[in-house]
């Protein structure tokens, strides 16, 4: 099992950094993808738990199922397709520090054979710590 554990911080209280992260239309404008969107609706929520979301990044699809949804503090997601891993899970959580928001973006998973996790990890990590600082910039523009 691979474990990424990235941190940001924003200037912005936990309640405006869930705002974009909680709205997967928005990812496009923050994060490194070219597409996001819900594909299927959560319960109660629509963007919460049981939500199926898909994004693109070049050629490269991916699509995710939320599995945790307390605004606004803890979201979490598992990785359903599109890239060489397995039992990807990521768990955000947002904490209040100094006026602002300590952002913790932890994931672990499994390589999928022919391709071993350790080869995927050094890029998976790079992406999701530009997604986290990505997040942190977007709630400060909103704020």
């Amino acid at each position: 099992m691979q474990a990424i554990s990235v941190q940001a911080r924003s200037n912005a209280a936990p309640d405006r950094v869930w705002e974009p992260l909680a709205d997967t239309a928005s990812w496009a404008d923050w994060a490194p993808f070219d597409e996001a969107e819900l594909e299927s609706a959560g319960s109660p929520e629509p963007q919460g738990v049981g939500a199926v979301r898909r994004f693109r990044h070049g050629r490269r699809e991916t699509r995710e199922r939320v599995v945790a949804f307390e605004p606004p503090r803890h979201f979490a997601y598992e990785l359903l397709s599109g890239l060489p891993i397995r039992d990807y899970r990521a768990d955000v959580t947002l904490e209040p520090a100094d006026g602002g928001t300590t952002i913790r973006w932890e994931s672990r998973f499994r390589g999928k054979f022919p391709v071993p996790a350790a080869l995927v990890k050094p890029a998976l990590e790079r992406f999701v710590r530009r997604t986290a600082e990505g997040v942190a910039r977007a709630a400060e523009r909103s704020a």
